[in-house]
């Protein structure tokens, strides 16, 4: 009846107009919520460890006996007997660091060349996984292949009265096979993002496979593999188990590889599995290593990030 009389008076039918009102969506809004509570609660459990540890090591560097100049430039690390010389526990720290990135840049740079540039879509599809279990090891079973596989091989190379049981060779080179699928891995997403324009333009002026790989490829993804290279550094010096089984017992300044020596994640663990009386000179020494080891790591995040931002390319 109603359209009826529309037509008689010629009246034109309204015609409701969507409404441009916002409206809440509480699913959204809760997910928000809960990735930004995530968030805080990452940075303020980062500013409670530094909080933490400054403090902590605040109490040591008190202590009458202790000086800045003796702590970084000493040679000699007993605080039982007022010797704070971190310099043997730095020492060690960087030789497992150095062995361990000899072994993994190399390996895990071409690992990440070849399942980028080279496997089939099936074998990158097998082939990563495999890294990623590889990863999934704990790194108590790292140390012990070190000691009783990689040591006795290094003893047979190089002759017993050579490389001792416990040294840092042994703990360096798997420490690289340890962080191999690291290193692999953030490099291979580095070059795969690589547009493959640039490749199609290599083989379109008659580059190889591996001049391709290698000259246009490789320098395209610069900024992410140096951060990955240096994300691979802060790994390796943070490592723990494998260097207090295999690396030996004791601060000892020195630079041969096949002796014993004790890292400063070594020490720490070494120190604090013992009955260590609260705020006694050694309970505080462990807090001034581990602010001296987040200060290092955290400089080298901090320069993965300059390196990314000064190498970084962007295409369309």
């Amino acid at each position: 009846m109603a359209s009826r009389v529309q037509v008689e008076t010629g009246a034109t039918p309204r015609v409701e107009e969507p409404s441009l009102t916002k409206r809440p969506r509480f699913g959204e809004m809760f997910v928000e919520a809960l990735l930004f509570l995530a968030g805080v609660i990452s940075v303020l459990t980062t500013i409670g460890i530094v909080v933490v540890l400054a403090q902590e090591a605040f109490h040591f560097f008190q202590t009458p006996e202790v000086t800045l100049l003796e702590f970084f430039t000493g040679t000699e690390w007993q605080p039982r007997i007022n010797q704070f010389g971190v310099m043997p526990l730095v020492t060690a720290t960087l030789t497992v660091s150095i062995i361990a990135m000899l072994v993994a840049l190399p390996l895990g740079l071409a690992t990440a060349i070849f399942l980028s540039e080279y496997a089939s879509p099936r074998v990158r599809a097998t082939l990563k996984p495999l890294l990623e279990i590889l990863a999934g090891v704990p790194t108590v079973v790292y140390g012990y292949f070190a000691l009783t596989f990689m040591t006795p091989l290094l003893r047979a190379i190089f002759g017993a009265e050579v490389v001792q049981i416990f040294n840092t060779a042994s703990a360096g080179i798997v420490v690289g096979i340890l962080i191999v699928p690291l290193v692999s891995s953030l490099s291979e997403d580095a070059l795969h993002a690589v547009p493959d324009s640039l490749r199609q333009a290599a083989y379109g002026v008659g580059a190889t496979k591996l001049e391709t790989a290698l000259r246009v490829v490789v320098p395209a993804a610069l900024s992410g593999i140096a951060a990955a290279f240096v994300v691979s550094i802060s790994r390796a010096i943070g490592e723990t188990m494998v260097v207090a089984i295999a690396a030996g017992a004791g601060p000892k300044l020195t630079a041969n590889p096949f002796e014993s020596a004790e890292t400063m994640t070594g020490h720490i663990v070494r120190i604090s599995g013992g009955d260590l009386p609260y705020d006694s000179i050694d309970y505080n020494s462990i807090f001034a290593i581990a602010l001296l080891l987040f200060v290092m790591t955290l400089g080298l995040n901090i320069l993965s990030r300059r390196i990314v931002a000064r190498f970084r390319e962007v295409y369309e």
